[in-house]
């Protein structure tokens, strides 16, 4: 009987502790600031220009946050437990075409290997791990992209800059895994947004409009306007203001990039000192090495 009484102990205390454990781990997913989109219509609405001045951050190569490297899974899930964002990231084909994340041509600046990415199978990649924003060599791998198509769903959105990734390729692999709702596409020509556009008609675009020439080339795409979001430059000056006025109109949000410019500067003040300067220029979607700064910065 009392060894009965013990097992019964014994069960509604493991039964507890799973019910616990089913609690904490929930709590911690809640914690993070995931994007999830049921369909391509929530995920058009989410980005359209609505003139509320909502600023949308994008983490630039996945993010370049101190101690995590740019281009990886690791990185941006750092970013999303403290903040909610999307990301721009670099497909590129390994020797035997393999689709992984890579922005350089080579391997030095970013990983422990040297050379051309494009000289090593994915198997010889396997090998080679990943540096931090410091130059620091981490335990994380190359990931591949249908590694991170399949890990952001539910997520976030990943935007694919165009590299050396023939465009049937990248259109594959989103068919495959019925990618449209958290999958956005650089495109730097309407040609490219109509490829895309004809095969998946509610995907999202990021589109080059810095000027008069990019924005016709475009507008005479035939893709709809609610599919993009629109580059148009490191900021919103003069020279760019009648092109947002045109973009705004028609509800497609534009977006700055301070990768090259202000997030290259040593000192943290100086970039927050810049990057509140920036926000007085209304962009819609800031695109940033460094998300979490700009987000204590628009906070």
């Amino acid at each position: 009987m009392l060894k009965k009484s013990f097992l019964i102990i014994i069960s509604g205390v493991v039964i507890i502790s799973f019910l616990f454990y089913g609690i904490y781990v929930n709590a911690q997913e809640k914690s993070k600031h995931y994007l999830n989109f049921k369909n391509t219509c929530e995920l058009q609405q989410f980005f359209r220009y609505k003139g509320d001045e909502t600023i949308i951050v994008s983490g630039h190569r996945g993010g370049r946050e101190r101690n995590f490297p740019e281009n990886s899974i690791e990185a941006m899930e750092d970013v999303l437990s403290q903040m909610p964002a999307f990301f721009e990231l670099d497909p590129r084909l390994t020797k035997d075409s393999v689709i992984v994340l890579m922005h350089d041509v080579t391997l030095d600046r970013t990983t422990s290997g040297t050379g051309k990415l494009s000289g090593y199978t994915y198997a010889e990649l396997s090998e080679i791990r990943l540096k931090d924003s410091d130059g620091n060599i981490t335990p994380y791998k190359i990931p591949t992209l249908e590694e991170v198509i399949i890990w952001s769903k539910g997520k976030t959105v990943i935007n694919l800059d165009k590299k050396d990734v023939p465009l049937w390729m990248i259109t594959d692999l989103i068919k495959k895994h019925k990618a449209e709702n958290h999958v956005m596409l650089t495109v730097h020509t309407g040609a490219q947004a109509r490829y895309y556009y004809d095969r998946f008609p509610g995907i999202m675009l990021s589109v080059f409009a810095r000027n008069h020439k990019e924005y016709e080339d475009i507008a005479i795409s035939g893709v709809p306007w609610r599919n993009m979001i629109a580059y148009v430059g490191p900021s919103i000056e003069e020279n760019n203001k009648e092109i947002v006025r045109l973009l705004h109109s028609h509800g497609v949000r534009c977006m700055v990039s301070f990768a090259p410019t202000h997030d290259t500067l040593k000192s943290a003040e100086e970039r927050k000192k810049l990057y509140k300067k920036e926000l007085s220029s209304m962009p819609d979607i800031i695109e940033s090495d460094l998300p979490l700064e700009i987000w204590t910065v628009i906070n």
